[in-house]
């Protein structure tokens, strides 16, 4: 079994447990419990090309973090990372630009993309206000709602078949 480490990075409040519990358990909780540190939990993905089992061990880490979590030991062999912005938080997707170009930076070929969450908050015609950087780096993106499942199996199966694609 392929098994890789995935970070889970983020603003506060943005739904990066949510996201995970949703793909672990099939659940959305409306009870919200920050996270304190790092949660760590085994997510298996189906239908990885090649056909070998795949795992993620994905470490949800604590919003409070910011940038300084690159200088700590939780991203130390980290393989890929989700960093997850709220689409009714401009401030929160600010912070999302720069974690994914931190992440870049420490973690050169390793595989990330922008999570844009929360899109069951927006009507599916509603323009979506985003940081500029975001176009102007050309950072990879997807919409996603942990509420409704909206895009979560597939953004961790992008993750996983971009891994074993680049052999990392």
């Amino acid at each position: 079994m392929i098994q890789r480490k995935l970070m889970l990075l983020g603003e506060i409040g943005v739904g990066k447990t949510s996201t995970v519990r949703r793909l672990v358990f099939d659940k959305f909780e409306t009870n919200y419990k920050a996270t304190v540190g790092t949660d760590i939990y085994t997510v298996d993905v189906e239908d990885v090309a090649g056909g070998e089992p795949f795992r993620f061990i994905v470490w949800d880490t604590d919003g409070n973090f910011g940038e300084s979590i690159f200088r700590s030991v939780y991203v130390r062999q980290a393989h890929a990372a989700l960093v997850i912005g709220d689409l009714t938080r401009m401030k929160s997707l600010e912070a999302m630009v720069g974690l994914a170009e931190g992440f870049a930076d420490a973690m050169p070929g390793r595989f990330f993309t922008c999570v844009l969450n929360k899109a069951d908050m927006l009507e599916e015609d509603q323009p979506r206000e985003l940081p500029k950087r975001l176009a102007t780096l050309g950072l990879p993106t997807i919409e996603t709602s942990a509420k409704t499942g909206q895009n979560v199996k597939a953004t961790f199966a992008e993750a996983a078949a971009t891994i074993v694609r680049r052999g990392l």
